[in-house]
């Protein structure tokens, strides 16, 4: 017995500073990662992928041909407006239609094949029939990120009202003295014809959290292999007699059952692989079964869910196998403080700063999710994301188990076993 009392350790500087370091700098990257990703979407914005679709068969005006579409289009591609943040895609409505569906679209912006006679009819001078204004439809992608398809909205929209006011001034020039002759509010129309319709380019089902869904199923694959595996290797660490296993006011302790880091790393990834089975099993029935997410496509679902769970889980016992007791800090940085705001799900990766779209790059949620939005939004196509997810998955699988037993190995072969000094067998004199 020393006879000091516990409280006095709060006198330790060194306990002071030890943890002031770890807390302050885990506090201040947690804000970098979450904050510095979501301040400034819009002025980050680069090359977002929107479509651009002319449908306008054009009409005959003055014995011309008039395609006011292609103008539109031109006009809108050689624009510097958006400064760089729109990347205008060029295509028809059915390849719209598929890049919207594989959510490689945040939004299009659609001319009408009856654009040109619509528009040239506002110049007549009939006055039984009022005046149809031409529509210029904008596409919403909300299945790709709510943020990214409000950004895209945006875009498409100004381009769009900019277009119409264009269109107006060559009409108003072109009339002429005419346009004395028009009714009122056919001038009107005439200095601003088109009207902007937004319609849904990629319709969800409700129970598909306005194309939240699929961020959220993924966060809690990842959450549930990360936590598991910090449950997993206490509970080896206790079974093998490394460690004591407090249950509320009792202290467990089991005997020593020497085993080498390898071996240990083995036990604790086997663990998770057989248990990954049930925990997927339970993350889909809870969403799906109990609490009604839309999802298709269930056995897919179900297997992607187990091997996400699998190999985040490997993942997190490797870096607790490599680093110790500061590995969960590394396990919360990797899967969540880097992974949340590089996921692609709120803020569109074309929105962030270059350092987070490098983080995207091989962030596991990111990859997750977009495997997990492909299976729940867009018929599990592989060029969506589920291919890539796969891919990621097993080089995330791999990179693990060589990181993680190549370490512990070494470990292993300079004798820095894991068995406490005082459980070491005592050296005897070898009789003569």
């Amino acid at each position: 017995m020393s006879g000091i009392h516990p409280f006095r350790v709060l006198r330790a500087k060194p306990l002071w500073i030890a943890n002031g370091v770890i807390t302050g700098v885990l506090a201040l990257l947690f804000t970098v990662f979450y904050v510095g990703a979501n301040i400034d979407p819009a002025g980050h914005t680069k090359n977002l992928p929107v479509g651009l679709v002319n449908a306008d068969k054009g009409a005959a005006v003055g014995g011309k041909q008039v395609n006011l579409g292609a103008r539109i289009t031109e006009s809108i591609q050689k624009s510097t407006a958006s400064g760089g943040k729109i990347d205008w895609k060029v295509m028809d409505e059915k390849e719209a239609k598929e890049e919207l569906g594989k959510g490689k679209l945040f939004g299009a912006l659609v001319v009408p094949g009856d654009f040109t006679s619509s528009t040239t009819a506002l110049t007549g001078t009939a006055t039984t029939k009022a005046p149809v204004r031409p529509t210029l439809t904008v596409l919403t992608n909300q299945s790709a990120g709510s943020v990214g398809s409000s950004l895209a909205r945006t875009a498409t929209t100004q381009a769009a009202e900019n277009a119409s006011l264009q269109v107006g001034k060559e009409l108003t020039a072109q009339s002429g003295t005419g346009q004395a002759r028009l009714p009122a509010a056919a001038r009107l129309l005439l200095a601003d014809p088109a009207a902007v319709t937004v319609e849904d380019g990629h319709p969800l089902d409700s129970h598909s959290g306005l194309g939240m869904t699929a961020f959220y199923y993924a966060l809690a694959l990842v959450v549930v292999g990360m936590l598991s595996a910090n449950v997993i290797s206490g509970q080896v660490d206790h079974t093998l007699g490394y460690t004591h296993n407090d249950m509320g006011p009792l202290r467990l302790h089991r005997p020593l059952i020497r085993a080498t880091r390898v071996q240990t790393l083995a036990i604790s990834s086997t663990l998770m692989a057989g248990l990954s089975l049930l925990m997927g099993t339970l993350v889909l029935v809870g969403a799906v079964g109990i609490m009604g997410m839309d999802a298709s496509h269930l056995p897919l679902l179900w297997l992607y869910s187990v091997c996400a769970i699998a190999v985040t889980g490997i993942g997190a016992l490797t870096l607790l196998a490599v680093f110790g007791t500061p590995g969960m800090l590394v396990v919360t940085l990797v899967f969540i403080g880097m992974a949340v705001p590089t996921a692609g799900a709120t803020t569109p990766l074309d929105a962030l700063p270059g350092f987070y779209r490098f983080l995207a790059e091989f962030e596991p949620l990111r990859q997750i999710t977009d495997g997990i939005r492909s299976i729940l939004y867009y018929d599990a196509q592989a060029d969506a994301g589920l291919a890539r997810g796969w891919m990621m998955m097993a080089a995330g699988l791999a990179v693990a188990a060589l990181f993680g037993f190549g370490v512990t190995g070494w470990y292993d072969r300079k004798g820095l076993h894991r068995i406490p000094a005082e459980t070491k067998p005592e050296k005897t004199a070898v009789p003569a």
